[in-house]
């Protein structure tokens, strides 16, 4: 047992059922890779019950969130932390983790899932369903129209995972597809690529806007009551991201106006407050965070990726999804 990697796995039971790593999640991940799990000694603890014990053992950890207070003194052997999702925004500055320990994170695990809520959210907007619903609520009978979504403009800020996904689904219904990412790099469900620089040259061209990039520095507010302004009549936002990337307070003006229609998942704080404005917006559809998280799969295929990693680890070789400090993602 000396020899082998120590992974201490950390529970938070206010996150529920769909993040928590069961005894038969484990069991399962374990048995689909028994290279890895002949290496490996496995802990599981709950809200911090055993977490300073075995982080003076640990080689690994995966957690959400937990005391990271120093931490070089208390598990002296850490050399990786893989959070449990793919933002990782709670946990800037990285100055918390040991020196010659990397962060990981779950980048790409909710890409089939996110990229289905997505074009419902496309198709939402494009049927004018924001809309519908906010004259439902009202008893008001008026009915509104629209044309296919064949032909009309996506814009995907932020052209990873779940933006790639959302993006081969809007091509598959007809769209074009206008991307914006760091690098402008090209992609192959995207038509045009563009960098940051682009943004207020393009947001008057889309029909949907999805907003799919990470939360940085960079990005806090990337959507801004001038850029918000540019959106044309009759368009709609659709915030998968963070809540941090879009101004609220200009989009509910906004959409008071029933200028245009959103579809929003991601609030600050969360839960959203009961006394929000947002809960009566007119033309907008809230989610309560739930557009990506698999109920089924989401952990069992985070538990695979730290798996095929651990492989990696444990042969010296380069780890996935490897966190930047400086790009926060």
């Amino acid at each position: 047992m000396a020899n082998k990697i120590h992974l201490h796995i950390e529970n938070n039971r206010e996150l529920g059922p769909v993040f928590e790593t069961t005894k038969q999640r484990l069991a399962a991940a374990l048995k689909a890779h028994p290279e890895v799990a002949k290496n490996l000694r496995v802990t599981v603890g709950h809200d911090g019950d055993i977490l300073d014990k075995e982080l003076k053992t640990a080689d690994v950890v995966f957690a959400w969130a937990f005391d990271r207070s120093n931490l070089a003194a208390r598990a002296p052997k850490l050399r990786w932390v893989h959070a449990h999702g793919a933002g990782v925004s709670h946990l800037m500055p990285m100055t918390w983790l040991p020196p010659g320990a990397v962060l990981t994170n779950s980048r790409g695990v909710h890409g089939d899932r996110a990229g289905e809520y997505v074009m419902m959210a496309i198709l939402m907007i494009n049927n004018r369903l924001p809309e519908m619903v906010t004259n439902q609520r009202q008893a008001r009978w008026d009915q509104l129209f629209n044309s296919s979504v064949a032909g009309k403009t996506l814009l995907v800020i932020g052209v990873g995972s779940v933006g790639g996904n959302a993006a081969g689904w809007a091509k598959k219904f007809g769209m074009k597809v206008v991307g914006i990412r760091r690098t402008a790099k090209k992609h192959k469900s995207v038509d045009e690529m563009h960098g940051p620089e682009a943004l207020r040259k393009l947001l008057p061209k889309a029909d949907v806007v999805l907003m799919a990039t990470p939360h940085t520095s960079d990005t806090e507010r990337m959507l801004g009551e001038k850029e918000l302004a540019l959106l044309k009549p009759g368009s709609g936002l659709i915030n998968y991201s963070r809540a941090s990337l879009v101004d609220y307070d200009a989009l509910r003006k906004r959409l008071e106006k029933r200028e245009i229609s959103a579809v929003l998942d991601v609030f600050n704080p969360e839960p959203l407050p009961r006394d929000s404005p947002l809960w009566n917006t007119p033309n907008l559809i809230i989610t309560p965070h739930a557009s990506s998280d698999d109920s089924e799969a989401y952990t069992p295929k985070t538990l695979d990726l730290i798996m095929r990693n651990m492989a990696r680890f444990m042969a010296g070789k380069k780890l996935m999804n490897v966190v930047d400090p400086k790009l926060q993602y």
